[in-house]
């Protein structure tokens, strides 16, 4: 299958693995893979059906190819994916944490995917548990539920909202999901084209089983929101404070932190969690949960 492909040379200073890799969940994702080469492919149901979309990088220039029928929309889309929509203006680190790692990460670009309700449903998987729980579940619902990847049948497309809409409660359980991300994700999946027209944050938080933490998740990968905090994360509030005061805080405190950056408070959480100033660990890690056998 030859596919459709382009050429795209970025305007920018662009490191295409750290600037993709956040739509990656997890090692083994059916719908995203590195290979050894440098290769990135990403499965995706677009607006006009399932798609792959493969990336090469060869002296600053990005040759994308794509098969399937979304193919036309994934080329489309090469340069949002790789952050030609964000941008920095009006962002002035003060700390010298963040301008450090700025520098050090020249490339690092905010994504956008376009796809709002496929990063909706990782997303809700991803609550309040594990990220190898989550993961786990991922793989299995898009082992099971999802088609073969054009051009790469060893990859999985995530299925459309409706074929999620009737996924049986039975397998959601062998997913290990339990059933109230599994209602979330169901009721999401019924009012899908409304979100993807609307993908504010009180849009998406108007759905039940959807707060803060999700609608920035998804908000950062689908749009590139700059200013989305994941407020509830487990790990994020003492990342921050830490990086910036050395002392862990809670999410009050870690807003606080965070207002003099407005309208670029995901971009500085994102630099932070890849500056490594991370707090030390203390205490047994969280044991894995598996609902299955339950």
């Amino acid at each position: 299958m030859k596919g459709l492909s382009r050429l795209w040379r970025p305007p920018y200073e662009l490191d295409v693995r750290l600037t993709v890799g956040l739509h990656r969940r997890g090692g083994g994702d059916p719908a995203f893979r590195f290979d050894g080469d440098g290769t990135i492919w990403r499965a995706s149901c677009t607006p006009d059906g399932p798609g792959t979309l493969r990336l090469n990088e060869a002296d600053g220039v990005i040759e994308a190819r794509a098969w399937g029928p979304g193919a036309a929309w994934l080329l489309e889309g090469v340069p949002d994916l790789l952050g030609a929509s964000d941008s920095t203006e009006g962002f002035r680190p003060t700390h010298a944490i963040i301008k450090d790692t700025m520098e050090q990460r020249p490339g690092l670009r905010l994504s956008r995917s376009g796809r709002v309700f496929e990063a909706l449903v990782p997303a809700v998987l991803e609550q309040k548990v594990l990220g190898v729980e989550a993961w786990r579940a991922w793989r299995y619902l898009l082992r099971r539920f999802g088609e073969p990847a054009p051009g790469a049948p060893d990859m999985r497309v995530p299925p459309p909202p409706e074929v999620w809409a009737r996924i049986p409660s039975w397998e959601w359980h062998r997913s290990g999901a339990e059933a109230v991300r599994a209602r979330t994700i169901i009721g999401a999946a019924r009012v899908a084209g409304r979100l993807e027209a609307d993908p504010s944050e009180r849009k998406l938080r108007s759905l039940p089983g959807i707060g803060v933490w999700t609608a920035a998740e998804i908000r950062q990968r689908a749009l590139g929101d700059p200013d989305a905090v994941s407020v509830g994360d487990y790990h994020l509030p003492g990342i921050v404070g830490w990086a910036l005061t050395g002392r862990k805080v809670d999410d009050d405190g870690m807003l606080e932190l965070l207002a003099p950056y407005a309208g670029h408070r995901y971009r500085v959480t994102r630099l932070l969690e890849l500056s490594g100033a991370h707090p030390p660990r203390r205490g047994p890690r969280l044991p894995v949960r598996d609902y299955r056998g339950f």
